[in-house]
C-alpha cells in the first residue's frame, strides 16, 4: 500500500526539513517488508487569497486534485479523534491487508482544511487540542508513520 503525506506549504530546506525526511526515509526502509511504499511527500502551495475561507477552498482543491484514484483518507484536524501510535498502526495494516492501494494523509495550511478535503476525508484524527503550526504537524505525521513501521515489525523503537 502506497502511504502519502498530501500536505499545503513548502517545508524550507533547514533543520525541520531534515528532521522530516529522515523520518520519511525511515520509514520507506520499514515498510519495504510490511508491504507499504512512501511515504511520498506532495506540496500543496499556499493560496495568496486575501480572505482565510478564499485560502481554505484554494488549498482544499489542490489536496483533493493531488489524491491518486483510489486512496482512503485520513485528514488531520484539531477537532478530529485523538489517535494513538498503536491505533494508527492498526489502521494502517488493516487498510493495507483488506488491499487498499493508497493511504493518503491530508494536513491542510494556516487556515485548517477547507470543507472540499474534509468531504473527502474517509476520517478525521488529531494529534491532541493544541494548536500545531503546519509544517510541524508534517514532522510529527512522519514520526508517527515511522513509529507505526516500528511497531507492526515488532521493533523495539516503540516502548509504549
Amino acid at each position: 500500500m502506497r502511504l502519502l503525506i498530501v500536505s499545503v506549504g513548502r517545508l524550507k530546506a533547514g533543520p525541520e526539513r531534515e528532521l522530516c525526511e529522515r523520518y520519511v526515509e525511515r520509514t520507506r526502509k520499514g515498510g519495504r517488508a510490511l508491504g507499504l511504499s512512501g511515504p511520498d511527500v506532495v506540496e500543496v502551495a499556499e493560496s495568496g487569497a486575501r480572505r482565510p475561507q478564499d485560502r481554505m477552498v484554494e488549498e482544499a482543491a489542490g489536496i483533493v486534485a493531488a489524491l491518486p484514484e483510489e486512496t482512503a483518507v485520513i485528514a488531520l484536524d484539531p477537532g478530529g479523534a485523538e489517535l494513538s501510535s498503536e491505533r494508527l498502526a492498526e489502521d494502517v495494516a488493516a487498510l493495507r491487508d483488506h488491499g487498499v492501494r493508497a493511504l493518503s494523509f491530508l494536513i491542510g495550511g494556516a487556515d485548517g482544511l477547507g470543507p472540499e478535503a474534509r468531504e473527502r476525508a474517509d476520517r478525521m484524527v488529531s494529534f491532541g487540542r493544541a494548536t500545531f503550526p503546519h509544517q510541524l504537524v508534517r514532522i510529527m505525521l512522519a514520526e508517527q508513520l515511522y513509529r507505526a513501521t516500528t511497531i507492526l515489525a515488532g521493533h523495539p523503537y516503540h516502548k509504549a
